[in-house]
């Protein structure tokens, strides 16, 4: 091994310790590069024995930069955005056009990806990548053009576009509907719901209120009451899955699932849909809305939900 190679640390280990060092989260950056809290967790340690000294402070239930970390980070982050910026240049001759979209995980899972081949055929030469995160992510510093956000009203940031109000209302598949109904146990007014299983979304610290069954039946005027029972899934794709198998009654976004409703595999109970003070917009990062691949992406996302309203 020439002295070359011993200066520099495996560079594989880099893009982790970048990660862990931006969100102070191993489990963060774990989701973000696709791995396990522990295998970033050995990353890290590798670094530090490699280099010789402490990054992170362990804390209970919190990581800190120490002071080596924090002046290696300064030269590391840099480093890896103009490695990022010089592939992303490398490869757009090759394969035509990157365009990079961040949208929560929801939306990716239930609306995005399953339409996404018809945008493809649209655009061949435009390779699109898919950032799907439940956080808001840096778009400079992750090389995205265009986002998609589910925006409270009155917090919209300039320049945003808007796609599709937010809707919400109890849903169910077409057969659980009318087994309920042979089974004397119709879905036909709200207090009807004490009879059947709700399908929730775990969510422990309240980040998504407004699609919560208390938050739909205090809006509906109903009081608390106990049904026959409940089904919590992490993620809202599997609450939708888990509605079309007939395990239950969800809460439906009407955005995400309305091309079920449209196929009849969904039917929306009790006949009214809840507005919510909240939309799904496009935001471009500073420059991409010059991109032609960019105002084509977002105009196709604009009349795939305007040809399903």
């Amino acid at each position: 091994m020439d002295k070359t190679s011993r200066s520099l640390p495996p560079l594989d280990l880099l893009p982790g310790f970048e990660a862990a060092a931006r969100h102070l989260s191993f489990t963060k950056a774990a989701e973000e590069l696709f791995l396990t809290q522990s295998a970033v967790s050995r990353q890290i340690l590798a670094l530090e024995e490699f280099l010789g000294v402490q990054l992170f402070e362990r804390r209970h239930r919190a990581l800190a930069l120490t002071e080596a970390g924090q002046a290696y980070l300064r030269t590391v982050a840099p480093v890896l955005d103009h490695v990022r910026e010089a592939t992303r240049r490398l490869r757009e001759p090759r394969t035509g056009h990157v365009l990079t979209v961040t949208t929560t995980l929801s939306f990716a899972a239930t609306w995005l990806v399953p339409r996404l081949a018809r945008f493809r055929k649209e655009h061949p030469r435009v390779d699109v990548r898919i950032a799907a995160s439940g956080d808001v992510l840096d778009m400079a510093r992750e090389g995205i053009d265009v986002a998609i956000r589910d925006i409270p009203q009155g917090h919209e940031p300039a320049g945003s576009i808007p796609l599709a109000g937010e809707h919400v209302a109890p849903i169910c598949s077409a057969e659980y509907f009318e087994e309920a109904r042979a089974a004397k146990r119709p879905l036909a007014k709200p207090e009807d719901l004490r009879h059947h299983v709700l399908i929730h979304v775990h969510d422990p610290t309240g980040k998504w209120p407004w699609i919560a069954w208390e938050t739909w039946m205090e809006s509906s005027g109903l009081e608390p009451f106990t049904t026959a029972g409940t089904l919590t899934f992490g993620q809202y794709d599997q609450v939708v899955q888990a509605a079309l198998l007939g395990q239950g009654i969800a809460m439906g976004r009407m955005t995400l699932v309305s091309d079920h409703v449209r196929r009849k595999q969904l039917v929306v109970l009790f006949g009214k849909r809840q507005r919510l003070a909240r939309a799904y917009h496009a935001i471009y990062a500073p420059g991409a809305a010059a991109r032609p691949e960019a105002q084509q992406f977002v105009s196709w996302v604009r009349a795939e939900i305007a040809s399903r309203e």
